[in-house]
């Protein structure tokens, strides 16, 4: 099992950095092609963004990279239900929004990749 702990660790390092870098290539590599992120609306309602359609919204605005942010990223919990599915909770910033993400995880053609993504946000204005 330390074995596939480490492989979604390296994977989720892979997902920190494509994130902090704007990298859509590396959050190609971190998400399956068929995934989908999630979160709650400031009106409630829930917001579904297919890989390819949040892909663009990252490529359109600066990384925190670009505008020298400092990083934040931590693996709060692995948790695995059996040797092909898993869930993550990590935590990552684009200041001044600071997000917890939960992360299903899928081990697809022999490697973790992200099928799904919900996500709260914190905005804290410096």
């Amino acid at each position: 099992m330390s074995s596939e702990v480490s492989a979604v660790e390296k994977m989720l390092q892979v997902y920190f950095d494509g994130l902090y870098e704007g990298d859509t290539k590396k959050l190609g590599e971190a998400f399956h092609p068929a995934s989908h992120l999630y979160a709650a609306a400031g009106d409630g309602k829930a917001t579904d963004w297919p890989r390819g359609e949040w892909f663009k919204m990252v490529e359109g605005r600066p990384s925190g990279k670009a505008k020298g942010s400092a990083r934040a990223d931590r693996i709060v919990s692995i948790d695995f239900s059996g040797p092909t599915t898993a869930i993550a909770k990590v935590e990552c910033q684009l200041p001044p929004r600071y997000f917890t993400d939960y992360l299903t995880l899928l081990k697809v053609d022999g490697r973790w990749q992200i099928i799904s993504k919900t996500f709260h946000t914190v905005t804290k204005e410096s």
